[in-house]
């Protein structure tokens, strides 16, 4: 296998799993959100410390620690990946798996609107074609019922406020995840312990079989992150957009045929809404790539 299918494969395959999480998250519906979030913590920064190790990449943690700046925006993408985890993990629990694909399917428009607004991307009429749209969609279903659809919109919203402060901070992938669940680890194990001494606490109360759940969370951060790290460098971008969409697609076949979740008039308007955009957007992107590909062989 060449690098370049190897990469497709390693994307790919964190795309998958990053998809079918809400079986995971499920397999601990009885554990409190807060409860799972603080050993998702706990257990990626081990595994970051053991794959930092093997990988032999403490230098790089110890680069960025020296930077007070990078030590700021590290500490502050903790807080917002820890508030995303936390509503990823509480929604799909509490029977909203639908509007996680919803987040995520919204989330590559709204980096794009992100990339105006604060690095003056100029956009194509399309593109703005394609982000108005989204807009149309999202906004017809709180029109139409009044409710806005927060869930998706949080998950969204945060996910892209991570990725812009992860740009900024400039930090690999692992190193970050390192420093981010650091930053995190106190008050995680300072809220285990007072669960454990109220006389709560599901690990190793609860079974083995959910004490391994939460301690695999730790693998289950990681792993899919090392995969897509690795191989996004090995294929072109325009490829890594395509592969984005496998998540929140793996995620809506859940909640819809496997979790039988509701999916009313409204929310086909604004998925279908939004998949038009998508696929604008996306068409767009490739052609631009086949354009500039021309120009630069003329």
């Amino acid at each position: 296998m060449n690098k370049a299918k190897r990469g497709f494969v390693a994307a790919a395959a964190a795309m998958s799993i990053w998809g079918l999480l809400p079986v995971y998250w499920k397999q601990m519906s009885g554990v409190p959100a807060y409860e799972i979030l603080s050993h998702r913590i706990i257990w990626s920064l081990v595994a970051a410390a053991v794959f930092l190790s093997i990988r032999g990449s403490w230098g790089k943690v110890s680069l960025a620690l020296r930077d007070r700046k990078v030590i700021s925006l590290m500490s502050l993408s903790g807080a917002v990946i820890g508030c995303n985890w936390l509503l990823y993990i509480w929604a799909v629990n509490s029977g909203h798996v639908l509007q996680c694909s919803l987040g995520y399917y919204i989330n590559p428009l709204i980096n794009v609107l992100t990339g105006y607004v604060v690095f003056k991307d100029k956009l194509r009429p399309v593109q703005w074609g394609a982000i108005a749209l989204a807009g149309a969609g999202v906004l017809y279903q709180i029109v139409l019922y009044g409710k806005v659809p927060w869930i998706a919109l949080g998950l969204a919203c945060s996910f892209s406020l991570y990725a812009l402060i992860r740009k900024l901070a400039n930090v690999d992938p692992l190193p970050g995840l390192f420093m981010e669940t650091a930053v995190l680890a106190f008050p995680a194990v300072a809220f285990l312990t007072w669960t454990g001494i109220d006389g709560g606490g599901a690990f190793m109360t609860e079974g083995t079989r959910v004490s391994l759940f939460l301690v695999g969370t730790g693998l289950i951060t990681s792993i899919p992150l090392l995969w897509f790290v690795q191989g996004a460098r090995d294929i072109s971008l325009v490829t890594v957009g395509l592969l984005q969409y496998i998540s929140p697609t793996l995620q809506f076949m859940l909640g819809y045929w496997v979790y039988g979740e509701s999916f009313s008039s409204a929310q086909m308007v604004t998925f279908t809404s939004i998949w038009a955009a998508l696929t604008i957007y996306t068409v767009d992107s490739v052609n631009d790539v086949i354009r500039k590909k021309r120009g630069t062989r003329n």
